[in-house]
């Protein structure tokens, strides 16, 4: 069996990982080529070129490279075309490996896989068939979405999402987490403000004043803040001018043990909108999402969103217990009340988060196992 893959950002070469163990469990002598990170490398297959080429987002970053993503998904599509593969599977990148996938799809019959299925149930439905023009099935990583992709003609598989299987912090890891920081058993409170720079600008002034407003109700609280790589700096600089400072988990000394013992140790959380209410979920730490953008793209969203919810812990448990301040509501006035309602009584969240994690396949077969079942079973 012929397999080539793309993936073109970290998160979907540790999915391309996970599929390509699954291939090899399932069908031994298995061969890949492609476009992939060093977790995919690592596994054998040889990068057509370095994937960091197509870790490119924002339309003022693409806008330089136009023309050399222009012809990296020729050479991507010609090289898939020329391995005359069983599957092309494209991961994630949609800008990217949709184009490949369509120039493979125009000049052979060569099944096509994508890998993560597109936000349709959020906004913008109609990608769901422009999608089929080009994919015959959709590996998908919510229970929610199968009848999306199969409404606009494409097959669909569930196969779990990676957070389900990732290890997590226990009880003895809060402790002693807590302990290294001289917190006690006072309440904590993790703030999240994003990995962006855009959202780290936006949103950490939101959440330095609502941890004041928080601190003036409950003086004992403390709060611990995990920054991500590309934003650390930037935090750094921020955080001198608040008028009071959580602890700052540098990443270049935290390492993912530490930071998942954060999030068990904390009480309660205010995150930027995404897939950290995931990881929340799976800490069973109760949560509250803010997230803050430019006026005119939020009004434009507005217009475009087609749910009444972003959060996919509200999403996948079919509640809505987990609050939202989004937009023009993204203020600390509002958030501080919430988030201190969630210190008061933590319990609202705990169903929700519990059949989040059992719906994503919490304590079932790995996800990479399940999507490589679900490609060989449709050849």
């Amino acid at each position: 069996m012929r397999v080539f893959l793309i993936a073109g950002e970290p998160s979907g070469d540790a999915l391309g990982q996970a599929l390509m163990q699954g291939l090899k469990t399932l069908v031994p002598d298995v061969a890949f080529e492609g476009i992939g990170g060093p977790r995919m490398c690592g596994e054998g297959m040889q990068s057509l070129f370095p994937m960091d080429e197509l870790s490119v987002m924002g339309l003022a970053e693409i806008l330089p490279k136009y023309f050399h993503l222009k012809r990296r998904i020729r050479e991507s599509a010609e090289a898939a075309l020329a391995s005359k593969p069983d599957v092309l599977i494209t991961i994630d990148s949609p800008d990217f490996c949709l184009r490949v996938a369509k120039l493979v799809k125009a000049a052979s019959t060569i099944r096509t896989v994508h890998y993560v299925a597109p936000t349709v149930w959020a906004w913008r439905p109609g990608r769901a068939a422009k999608m089929a023009q080009m994919i015959d099935q959709v590996l998908a990583l919510f229970p929610f979405e199968p009848p999306y992709m199969q409404a606009a003609g494409m097959e669909c598989d569930f196969v779990g999402h990676p957070i389900a299987t990732q290890p997590r912090a226990t009880d003895a890891d809060a402790r002693a987490f807590r302990a290294a920081h001289d917190i006690g058993e006072a309440p904590l409170a993790l703030l999240l403000p994003g990995s962006r720079h855009g959202e780290v600008t936006r949103i950490a002034p939101v959440l330095a004043e609502a941890l004041r407003r928080m601190t003036d109700r409950r003086p004992e609280l403390r709060a611990v803040l995990p920054a991500a790589t590309p934003v650390a700096a930037r935090l750094t600089d921020m955080m001198a001018d608040w008028p009071v400072k959580p602890i700052l988990l540098d990443p270049a000394a935290t390492d993912d043990a530490t930071k998942r013992a954060a999030f068990r140790a904390a009480d309660v959380a205010i995150a930027a909108s995404g897939t950290v209410s995931l990881e929340l979920a799976a800490a069973r730490t109760p949560m509250v999402i803010a997230y803050k953008m430019n006026p005119l793209t939020f009004a434009i969203m507005q217009r475009m969103v087609v749910t009444d919810t972003v959060t996919l812990v509200n999403l996948v448990a079919d509640s809505r217990t987990v609050p939202e301040y989004l937009g023009p509501d993204c203020r600390a006035e509002l958030i501080a009340p919430a988030a201190l309602k969630i210190l008061t009584d933590p319990s609202a969240q705990d169903a929700a988060m519990a059949l989040t994690m059992e719906r994503l396949g919490e304590g079932g077969e790995p996800p990479g196992l399940r999507a490589a079942r679900a490609v060989v079973e449709r050849l």
